[in-house]
């Protein structure tokens, strides 16, 4: 009986991992990778199957279903994390007008565009700094480590086009 109710875990683990990263995989622009990660899915999915739904005549079983469902939607979530697969867009506002520090930025390899903007309380430092995701950690510690107090906003851009970074990036 355990035996059936770790498979039936186990399963769902897998196949609904597979399904949550193919869904964010999706919607980065990664379609081949996706398109190959769901044959995996499927594989998982109809190989279960049968063994899933010949077992959940009993409470328990379907509660190891809801279990395994839930700690797959997490699990997949975390895979897809760790990936940082595709780009963010950082903006920052620092309340000093150091136009030295985009040149510090892109020393650290980002790209970067600034200008200066009014603020409530006087001139600001305006930055859009483009990353790859798993960039971003080091990004927003290099900026606090200068200006403790910066103002940060991110946001993951689905598309490009121009730009001399670009080619970089890759």
């Amino acid at each position: 009986m355990s035996s059936i109710i770790l498979t039936i875990i186990g399963i769902n683990i897998l196949y609904v991992s597979l399904f949550t990263l193919r869904v964010m995989i999706v919607m980065k622009g990664y379609r081949v990778l996706a398109s190959v990660l769901s044959m995996g899915e499927v594989f998982v999915y109809l190989m279960g199957l049968t063994i899933v739904l010949d077992n959940l005549d009993k409470p328990l079983n379907i509660a190891a279903y809801c279990f395994g469902w839930g700690l797959g939607v997490y699990i997949g979530s975390r895979i897809e994390a760790y990936l940082a697969l595709g780009y963010v867009v950082v903006e920052v506002i620092v309340d000093s007008l150091d136009t030295t520090l985009p040149v510090q930025i892109r020393e650290q390899g980002f790209g970067v565009t600034s200008w200066l903007a009014d603020g409530k309380d006087g001139k600001r430092l305006v930055m859009k700094i483009l990353a790859r995701r798993n960039r971003e950690p080091k990004l927003r510690k290099f900026i606090t480590s200068i200006y403790p107090k910066a103002f940060m906003i991110s946001y993951e851009p689905t598309r490009f086009n121009g730009g001399f970074l670009l080619k970089r990036l890759g």
